[in-house]
């Protein structure tokens, strides 16, 4: 009996190196690699030797005949990804990069402690480097911490090797500690032999329309944020109770990517459900306390080229607590009747599709809707937010302007990145120019000494925890070229000498 990739999959590839038959795929540097949703395991070669399940670090591989639930599913889709024709050949072996004897003891600084940075350290200790991770909150994780819903607790696994990866023996961990507050690039420079920058996305995209800045208005990293006990997001600025006239029991969530998903799910679920998860405290009683019996995903594309992952629409659709239903018009209603089996669009086949009236109060049962081919226009509110006014945009023409009523909006339409202290910066894309990883200077083309980026610093905001493994490993390679060139110099300063200059510059700091 072959094994199945179900829904947790964190799409790192760990399971590809180790697959004795290569019947898992897509593999690094096959096409579709980094855009699947998940990789999958071809059950016509698949020898049901179980390393591929023991090698995930979120656990998301199983054998076919242990599948329960809504994770019977994936044995099919597993194998629908293989329909098409025979899986790809062996392809060349991948050997990771190697430091000359000459750049022995080579010192690398990466700023962050998430995905992007765990990864790179976990190459850069294969290379026998010491490193040193910053980050500037006083609890390291990043992304895996404060990023993923506390109710996906198999993806949250990931965390215990990124642990392991900070306990080593070669690194050093400083938290408290922010560039260009704590520390200057050239402190770090003069201590290291090379310094990454695996900062992330740390601003909100906005909606650029009129109310936006209302009161119950919050973009996607605050809720996130304060349901993962994120520490620079206040415990009380989200109000899920009753306001008198209904307005709180509908939230309007603005995008319909994965985040949106989780927002919603974690809106609409019982607070009783999320018990022995990392939940915040605050979050799990305002959950308890909650008012919100329905949530309306808004977003601008229509069924089938909707954000979300199958994998956490799925779950969702399955819900006998929970009603789920399409607000549209006859032009979605028809997108989602065509569609092709195993689409997005197929998924929502069942599905009630009907234009909706949201100037009411929302239901009492539990219930999500999904507007496709919409816009918002304006955030309506003197004080705060009451209601939303809504567009149609391309692909449902026919649909007239609507308004929903509402006391919170919750806008997920994408994350960027800020500018790095001391780095160039590219702000038509929010990242960091490069080659590589290498951090380039964009008027002259020429490489930023010992400077480098990795992750959505580097490439943008997209790609999920997994996709950082294979950017990591480009991002360590140019590094170790460069040592190996002597491009770049080794056995700058030391782990001690790096502790004395941060205290000396702590003392020299004015209280």
């Amino acid at each position: 009996m072959a094994f199945a990739v179900t829904q947790s999959c964190c799409n790192d590839a760990s399971c590809v190196s180790v697959c004795p038959v290569n019947c898992i795929h897509p593999a690094p540097g096959e096409p579709g690699f980094g855009t699947t949703e998940m990789v999958f395991i071809d059950p016509r070669s698949c020898i049901d030797c179980g390393a591929c399940a023991d090698a995930c670090p979120v656990d998301a591989i199983k054998p076919v005949d242990a599948l329960v639930g809504d994770e019977q599913a994936y044995a099919a889709l597993n194998a629908a990804h293989f329909e098409d024709g025979p899986a790809p050949a062996w392809g060349a072996p991948d050997f990771p990069a190697a430091l000359a004897g000459h750049a022995a003891g080579l010192r690398v600084a990466v700023v962050g402690t998430g995905p992007a940075a765990s990864y790179t350290a976990s190459a850069l200790l294969t290379t026998s480097a010491e490193v040193t991770m910053l980050d500037r909150l006083e609890q390291p994780g990043g992304l895996v911490r404060f990023g993923v819903a506390p109710d996906h607790v198999d993806t949250r696994k990931i965390g215990a090797r990124f642990d392991t990866v900070r306990r080593h023996p070669r690194v050093e961990l400083v938290l408290g500690t922010e560039v260009g507050r704590d520390v200057t690039h050239e402190q770090l420079l003069a201590h290291h032999d090379a310094v990454v920058y695996a900062v992330g996305a740390s601003a909100d995209r906005a909606l650029d329309v009129p109310g936006e800045d209302l009161a119950g208005s919050l973009p996607a990293r605050t809720f996130v944020g304060w349901y993962n006990g994120h520490p620079e997001v206040p415990a009380d600025v989200v109000d899920l109770t009753a306001d008198g006239d209904g307005r709180t029991g509908r939230v309007v969530v603005v995008g319909n990517g994965n985040v949106a998903l989780d927002m919603a799910r974690l809106l609409l679920t019982d607070a009783a459900d999320l018990t022995g998860t990392p939940v915040a405290p605050h979050a799990r009683a305002a959950l308890g306390a909650s008012a919100v019996t329905e949530v309306v995903l808004v977003g601008r594309r229509g069924p089938a080229e909707a954000a979300y992952s199958l994998s956490e629409l799925r779950p969702l659709l399955a819900r006998e607590d929970l009603d789920v239903v399409v607000d549209g018009g006859p032009e979605v209603a028809e997108a989602i009747a065509a569609a092709a089996p195993g689409s997005k669009a197929a998924a929502l086949q069942g599905l009630e599709v009907a234009p909706l009236d949201h100037a009411g109060g929302p239901p009492v049962r539990r219930r999500l809707v999904l507007r496709f081919h919409a816009v918002v226009e304006r955030l309506v509110g003197e004080d705060r937010v009451r209601a939303v006014c809504l567009a149609p945009a391309a692909g449902d023409p026919e649909r007239a302007r609507s308004e929903v009523r509402t006391g919170l909006v919750l806008r997920s339409v994408g994350y960027r990145s800020e500018p790095v202290p001391g780095l160039p910066f590219d702000h038509a894309t929010s990242t960091v120019p490069h080659r590589e990883g290498r951090v380039v200077d964009p008027t002259t083309g020429a490489a930023v000494p010992a400077t480098y980026v990795v992750g959505w610093i580097k490439r943008g905001p997209r790609g999920g925890i997994g996709s950082n493994r294979a950017d990591a490993a480009e991002t360590v390679g140019s590094i170790v070229d460069d040592a190996n060139a002597r491009v770049i110099s080794s056995g700058r300063g030391s782990a001690r000498s790096f502790r004395r200059a941060r205290r000396d510059g702590a003392r020299g700091q004015p209280r």
